[in-house]
């Protein structure tokens, strides 16, 4: 275990239960939202080579300009 980690869950253990409750759920809420942020790069990768052909083409060079 990294010494940062073992520094966090020291002071994690000396918390009352309720606020280890608390830090729980925190946890659960970051790892969730950045699942979400993962799976939106996913989705954004996975739409760019469709996108490709409409975002480039000769008309639309003058907006890269701006």
């Amino acid at each position: 275990m990294a010494a940062d980690t073992k520094k966090l869950m020291a002071k994690i253990q000396g918390l009352p239960p309720e606020r280890i409750a608390e830090i729980e759920d925190f946890v659960d809420f970051v790892r969730a939202r950045e699942q979400d942020r993962a799976l939106a790069r996913a989705a954004a990768a996975a739409s760019a080579p469709a996108f490709a052909a409409i975002w480039e083409n000769p008309e639309d060079d003058v907006y890269d300009a701006l």
